[in-house]
């Protein structure tokens, strides 16, 4: 098995739909720190799991300085990001999602 790792920041905004009150359901931003986990049993015919530079673009395209309530079609919650980025991203097994220094949820298929 074929393993490669990609970290790398955003900067996005996001307000929060919750059950309780709570100052995130105001607008507010953060410089996302995300790193998407991809595998394969055979690499591509270039060599690869999957190119690095695919793997970030294709996230900060969508994401990188815009709302993210417009993107996503669910609450996006730092564990929603997750799943969608690893939803989107080919051979990915796990995202880790980081919105500040203490506040980090992961995503991992079984």
């Amino acid at each position: 098995m074929y393993y490669i790792k990609k970290t790398f920041e955003i900067s996005a905004a996001h307000r929060l739909s919750l059950s309780y009150p709570s100052k995130c359901e105001r607008l507010h931003g953060h410089n996302w720190v995300i790193t998407v986990e991809c595998r394969s049993r055979k690499l591509n015919a270039d060599g690869m799991v999957v190119d690095f530079t695919h793997v970030k673009e294709s996230v900060m395209s969508l994401l990188d300085h815009a709302v993210i309530n417009d993107v996503l079609d669910c609450n996006p919650t730092a564990e929603n990001i997750a799943r969608w980025i690893c939803d989107r991203v080919e051979h990915c097994f796990r995202v880790t999602v980081q919105e500040s220094e203490g506040n980090v949820a992961a995503y991992e298929k079984e």
